[in-house]
């Protein structure tokens, strides 16, 4: 069964968002916020993975990137 296209434009927004993050240094709160807008339950791995990279590359992590890290996989 195809995807509706809206869950299609859905999905491919979220790809877009999560490469925009796991490549920016600094990611912008408000993109995180609008990629967890759009998580479904299977997403959250990989973007929990790109969180810890981020948390995992700072000598001294952003405590709200941990926070949020934690909520994700609350």
């Amino acid at each position: 069964m195809q995807d509706d296209p809206r869950r299609q434009a859905r999905r491919m927004l979220l790809a877009t968002m999560l490469r925009k993050v796991r490549d920016d240094r600094y990611p912008s709160s408000t993109q995180m916020d609008m990629i967890e807008d759009l998580l479904e339950p299977d997403d959250v791995p990989l973007y929990a993975e790109i969180l810890l990279e981020h948390v995992a590359d700072e000598r001294f992590p952003s405590v709200p990137m941990m926070q949020r890290l934690q909520r994700v996989t609350a």
